[in-house]
């Protein structure tokens, strides 16, 4: 459904499909994941070519694709390869291997900060399901490209060139680090993992603010490290808080921790999840940002609702009281439970991938209230882990 401008019927859409209490996850996943199947083996099938990969839907739900290059592009791959440990269906072990190949030459792109997201959701996803020599070496060199945009002054990666910014980085970034961790344990130098600790150390300190909330864009000064500027991209305004921004935090400082076991990001993890859960509207659904001045005559963003299901399962697990943990994991399923159901998830709509209602970047106007491959991989991703607690 596209968006529509009545707030009547905005109105109504969330008072009719908020999901209801007793609706069972045991059932809801399987049938969504049995969905995201035949949407997964139909997007492949439409798309063909290995050297373009699924963004965005059009507006007759087909899929707008791009080059290897564009910061999307280890998305899909990466969900063919978690439909493949889900079905363990050689249909999707080819095709994950097939658009992975296609990403091969990014392992050297220095114009990016976004290796993690291209070739760890892609090569990294692969490796830990199929494990290859190969695999490693190109995720290994990734690394180690995406170390020299680190500013040892700032502290920091660099996210973006070419922008009106002296050295901006993204809350986004985070995510990224992943791909630093594992390499400096898999072969990689250990500076790998000193670069991410920084990184993170340095985003922890500067991008929050004291309830929690993320700012979106930070520029430093190359000469001192000192903050010049803390604005916005995508969000709303420079003091609004993002809500796929808040969501990257959540899910990179809860990864750091993973790496790392320091407790000093778990509370950020925490801090970051905390801020995100108690904004939330009744169907567990975020609307693009969390100070948007319309609600609820805002988009949603179903990519921040799964990016945040998928690291609260992640989280549960690393807290220090079954209180915390209880909590996390029934703010996880509860999302889980709208994005299962009408009106996010896509069935028996024109959309040709799994999540309807993301939002791209509302500023700028682009890929508003459509589905997006990351919103895909992350609630895949998210349904795995929950199907992992067996219960």
């Amino acid at each position: 459904m596209r968006r529509i401008g009545s707030s009547i019927m905005i109105l109504t859409l969330a008072l009719v499909y908020a999901p209801a209490p007793g609706q069972d996850l045991q059932t809801l996943v399987p049938h969504a994941l049995q969905f995201a199947q035949q949407q997964l083996r139909q997007s492949v099938l439409e798309i063909g070519d290995s050297a373009r990969f699924a963004r965005s839907s059009q507006s007759d739900g087909s899929w707008k694709t791009t080059p290897a290059r564009d910061w999307t592009s280890g998305f899909f791959p990466g969900a063919l390869w978690y439909m493949y440990e889900y079905t363990n269906d050689p249909f999707f072990k080819k095709s994950a291997e097939k658009w992975t190949a296609g990403m091969v030459e990014q392992q050297f792109d220095r114009g990016t900060h976004d290796l993690g997201f291209k070739i760890f959701c892609s090569y990294g996803t692969g490796n830990r399901l199929s494990p290859s020599e190969e695999y490693q070496k190109v995720i290994v060199q990734a690394a180690k490209t995406l170390s020299g945009r680190f500013n040892p002054v700032v502290g920091c990666i660099k996210s973006w060139d070419n922008r009106k910014w002296v050295y901006p980085v993204i809350v986004d970034n985070m995510m990224n680090l992943e791909l630093l961790f594992w390499a400096a344990e898999h072969g990689g130098p250990k500076e790998l993992r000193e670069i991410a600790v920084k990184h993170a150390e340095t985003t922890m300190k500067n991008h929050f603010r004291a309830d929690g909330g993320s700012y979106h864009v930070l520029s430093y000064d190359t000469t001192n490290g000192s903050i010049l500027v803390r604005n916005t991209h995508q969000g709303y305004a420079d003091e609004s808080v993002w809500a796929r921004g808040q969501a990257w935090a959540i899910y990179g400082f809860t990864m750091t921790y993973r790496f790392t076991k320091d407790p000093r990001f778990l509370a950020t993890a925490q801090r970051a999840a905390d801020y995100y859960l108690q904004r939330l509207p009744a169907d567990h659904v975020p609307y693009w940002d969390f100070q948007a001045p319309e609600i609820p005559n805002e988009p949603r963003d179903v990519s921040a609702a799964a990016i945040t299901a998928s690291a609260l399962f992640e989280l549960s697990s690393y807290v220090k009281t079954e209180k915390q943990k209880e909590e996390y994991l029934r703010h996880a399923k509860n999302i889980l439970r709208s994005l299962c159901a009408a009106p996010y998830l896509a069935e028996g709509t024109a959309s040709h991938a799994v999540l309807n209602h993301a939002t791209g970047s509302k500023p700028a106007n682009s890929e508003v209230d459509v589905s997006i491959i990351y919103a895909d991989y992350y609630f895949i991703e998210a349904m795995l882990r929950y199907l992992k607690l067996g219960k």
